[in-house]
C-alpha cells in the first residue's frame, strides 16, 4: 500500500506528521505548498516613474498636418532706446541688424549690407554665475552685447576698494568704445552675477568689414545721433492711422509689417522598439495580457519623456524659448510672494503656475515666515495650491540645479488666446493614442515580437508674453 507523502497516516503507535524545517511538528498544511494550487490576486504591473503630467494636461494641442507650425509675428525691432533686441531660436541668440545703431559708433548708421555683415560676425558665449567676462587692464578686444542675465562691472572705488560700478543687463553692451580707438583696455572687471549669454564681437571682424565699406569708415568719423522708428509701445512697427479730424483731409497710407524670417517648429519624436518574446505572448497572456501591460507601461514612459521634452529641449522648450524680456530674478533668492506677484503682473491674462515641487514646499516655507497661508483651489477634481487664483501645479521636470536653484514658470494658453500651445498630428498610421502610433515591426529568428512605439510632439510660443519664468529661485535657503 502506498500513501501521499503529504497525508499522516496513523498505524501501530507511528504518527505520520512530519517535523518542520525550523525543528517543530508540522501538524497541517503549509502556505507554501498550499500556494501550488490556489489562485493568485494580483495587480496590473506597476511603475514609480508615472507623475501627474499636469503641462501635457493644460495645453491645448493643436492639429500639425504639415509636420511644421509656423508662428507669424508682426516685425518688432526698437532703435533709439539704449537697449539691443535680439531674435531667438531655440537656445540660440542673434541680434537684429538694425539694433546694432544703439551702439554709438554705429548710431544712425542705415547700410543694411555692413549690418547684417557684422550680425553675422557676433558669436554667442556662456558664462556661469561668478565667472570673469572680462578682465581690468587686460587690451579690450571686443564688443560685448548683453542677451541674458546680470553682469557686475566691477572697479576701483573712491578711496581705492573695490567697488560695483554699476550692473548690467538684458540689452545692455560695453566695450563699444574699442571699435573706434586703435587701442585699449579694460576699465573694469565683467563678473557674471547669474548665468549670462553674451554675444561677442572681436574687433578684428569690425575692422575687417571696416575696410570693405567706405560707408562704415565714414560712419567712424562722423558719430552721427540717432534716429527714432516709428513703433508702438511693444517695438512692432507703427501702424498709422488718423482719428478725431473732420472734413476731408488726407489719410495717412499703413500695412502691417511681419517678420520676414517668422519661426517655425518641426513637431520632435520620442521612439522605442518595444520587444515580447512569443513564447511569453503565447502561454503566460491570462488572466492579463502581457504585451497589453509591456505597451501601457513603455507609452507612460513615453509620456514622461515628452513632457521632460517639452520644458527642457534646447529647441522648442519652454525654459530655453521665453522671450529673454519675460524672465525676472527673485529679489532676495527664495521665491516669495512679492516674486510671484511681479511674475504674474508682467503679463495679460495668466493661467497656470508650474514649478518643481521642492520650489512649492520653499514657497511655502516663505508664506509662513510672513504669516500669508496661500489658499487651495480644485482643478480638475484635484486640490492644488494656488496664489492670485491661479493654480500652482508641480511639474518635476522642471530642474533643480545644483541641488539649489530652481525656476516658476507662468504660462497663458491656446491660439485665440495668443498663448502657449501643444504641436502634434493625428491620424497616424496604426495610431495607438493621439499624436502616438504603435507599429508592428515583425518577428526575429529568435522568436520576439517588436512594436516600434513614437510619440510626435512640439510646442510653440505664439507671442512673447505668453510665458514668464522667474529664474534663480533659491529652494534650499533656510531661515534663522
Amino acid at each position: 500500500m502506498s500513501v501521499d507523502a503529504g497525508v499522516g497516516v496513523e498505524s501501530g503507535g507511528v504518527s505520520g506528521s512530519a517535523p518542520s524545517p525550523n525543528g517543530r511538528t508540522q501538524l497541517s498544511l503549509g502556505t507554501a505548498a498550499a500556494r501550488n494550487l490556489a489562485t493568485t490576486t494580483k495587480s496590473a504591473p506597476q511603475m514609480q516613474g508615472i507623475t501627474s503630467r499636469w503641462l501635457l494636461r493644460v495645453l491645448p494641442w493643436v492639429q500639425v498636418s504639415g509636420g511644421t507650425y509656423r508662428v507669424n509675428r508682426r516685425l518688432t525691432y526698437t532703435v533709439g532706446d539704449g537697449r539691443i533686441t535680439f531674435i531667438q531660436s531655440g537656445s540660440e541668440a542673434r541680434v537684429i541688424p538694425e539694433e546694432l545703431g544703439e551702439l554709438p559708433v554705429l548710431r544712425g548708421y542705415d547700410d543694411m549690407d555692413v549690418l547684417n555683415a557684422l550680425a553675422d560676425r557676433f558669436t554667442q558665449h556662456e558664462f556661469a554665475a561668478g565667472q570673469v567676462i572680462t578682465e581690468a587692464g587686460a587690451p579690450a578686444d571686443q564688443v560685448y552685447l548683453v542677451v541674458h542675465g546680470k553682469v557686475n562691472k566691477i572697479g576701483t572705488g573712491k578711496y581705492g576698494e573695490q567697488a560695483v560700478l554699476g550692473v548690467l543687463a538684458d540689452g545692455d553692451h560695453f566695450g563699444n568704445q574699442m571699435l573706434a580707438q586703435d587701442d585699449g583696455s579694460w576699465e573694469f572687471t565683467a563678473k557674471a552675477v547669474t548665468p549670462v549669454t553674451v554675444l561677442g564681437l572681436p574687433k578684428a571682424d569690425f575692422r575687417a568689414i571696416a575696410e570693405q565699406s567706405e560707408s562704415l569708415r565714414e560712419q567712424i568719423q562722423r558719430f552721427l545721433s540717432g534716429t527714432q522708428l516709428a513703433k508702438n509701445k511693444h517695438g512692432e512697427a507703427a501702424i498709422h492711422l488718423a482719428s478725431g479730424h473732420e472734413g476731408e483731409p488726407d489719410l495717412p497710407g499703413t500695412f502691417v509689417d511681419y517678420e520676414l524670417s517668422p519661426r517655425e517648429y518641426e513637431l520632435s519624436v520620442a521612439q522605442t522598439v518595444l520587444r515580447v518574446h512569443s513564447r511569453v505572448a503565447d502561454l503566460f497572456n491570462h488572466p492579463m495580457n502581457q504585451v497589453e501591460h509591456q505597451l501601457r507601461l513603455t507609452i507612460e514612459a513615453l509620456r514622461e519623456r515628452q513632457e521632460h521634452e517639452l520644458i527642457n529641449n534646447r529647441d522648442f522648450g519652454l525654459l530655453y524659448n521665453a522671450d529673454y524680456s519675460q524672465r525676472i530674478h527673485t529679489r532676495s533668492g527664495p521665491p516669495t510672494p512679492d516674486d510671484l506677484d511681479e511674475l504674474i503682473s508682467r503679463r495679460r491674462n495668466p493661467q497656470f503656475l508650474l514649478a518643481h515641487p521642492q520650489t512649492i514646499a520653499a514657497f511655502g516655507r516663505e508664506c509662513n515666515r510672513l504669516g500669508i497661508y496661500p489658499g487651495s483651489i480644485d482643478f480638475h477634481g484635484h486640490a492644488v495650491p494656488s496664489w492670485r487664483g491661479l493654480p500652482l501645479l508641480p511639474c518635476n521636470k522642471i530642474p533643480i540645479n545644483g541641488g539649489h536653484t530652481s525656476s516658476i514658470i507662468v504660462l497663458r494658453v491656446g491660439e485665440d488666446n495668443q498663448g502657449v500651445v501643444g504641436l502634434h498630428q493625428i491620424g497616424l498610421p496604426d495610431e495607438y493614442e493621439p499624436g502616438l502610433s504603435v507599429r508592428f515591426m515583425g518577428i526575429n529568428e529568435k522568436a520576439i515580437i517588436s512594436y516600434l512605439v513614437s510619440a510626435y510632439y512640439s510646442t510653440a510660443i505664439l507671442v512673447p508674453d505668453a510665458i514668464g519664468i522667474l529664474e534663480n529661485v533659491e529652494v534650499a535657503r533656510a531661515h534663522s
